[in-house]
């Protein structure tokens, strides 16, 4: 007659999505000092403004990433799972809007070159032998 309520401890999305959490920037910190090194001195070494690498705590930067990852000893989509895709390209950062939206242009045939001339402001057909 009546059907069985949900657990209460039911997770609203799939354990998928749930495990991809970026990791806690106390916790990026953390592992720099563990590895000896600090962002402002991370920075320095790779010939950076001093305060170039604290950005990426923040914002997606996939050469800042590649750099903190690889003084931490792991893979940046360890890190940052949300910036990159499965296979290990980052992620456009508007959110894959607009990829694949346009078409590719036209290549342009150089005999049928269209060209405005500016006194006359109208169209002349450009073909060879002319």
């Amino acid at each position: 007659m009546f059907e069985p309520m949900e657990p209460l401890n039911n997770p609203k999305k799939p354990a998928e999505q749930v495990a991809l959490q970026d990791w806690h920037p106390a916790d990026i910190k953390a592992a720099l000092e563990k590895a000896g090194w600090t962002l402002r001195q991370l920075s320095i070494a790779h010939g950076y403004a001093p305060d170039m690498l604290k950005n990426v705590l923040r914002e997606a930067r996939p050469r800042a990433e590649a750099i903190l990852a690889a003084a931490i000893g792991v893979a940046p989509q360890v890190i940052w799972p949300t910036r990159y895709h499965v296979d290990g390209t980052p992620r456009s950062g508007r959110n894959e809007r607009g990829i694949g939206r346009r078409k590719p242009a036209p290549a342009l045939d150089p005999y049928r070159v269209k060209s405005i001339t500016a006194s006359a402001q109208r169209y002349v057909e450009v073909t060879p032998g002319n």
